[in-house]
């Protein structure tokens, strides 16, 4: 079956530290309710440099990475079926990949 990644871009804002740990709740009823689709529940991230030709700037640029989770699905349409109900789209975005089966 099909891998894909959901790289997860921007972050919801709470304004409690209860609000944030109601959208991790959330979060993980959300990818425990995938089941058996999901390879790797998740790596968030924090600080990010983005590299180019021209030197390193920080920050990770205007909608910078803040994780990914990595799930297997028939398709593409069903591994986006699968991202919608993720909460962090309440203030971020989730960008959806499909790996490429290719010897490494």
């Amino acid at each position: 079956m099909p891998k894909f990644a959901f790289a997860y871009h921007g972050a919801p804002e709470f304004k409690s530290k209860e609000d944030g740990q109601a959208h991790m709740q959330k979060w993980m009823a959300w990818i425990d309710g995938m089941g058996d689709a999901v390879i790797e529940r998740g790596m968030p991230f924090k600080d990010a440099k983005t590299l180019s030709k021209d030197g390193v700037t920080d920050g990770g640029g205007a909608n910078p990475l803040t994780g990914i989770t990595i799930v297997e699905a028939a398709d593409m349409d069903a591994a986006i079926e699968l991202a919608k109900g993720c909460p962090h789209l309440n203030g971020g975005t989730i960008e959806v990949a499909e790996a490429m089966d290719m010897p490494m």
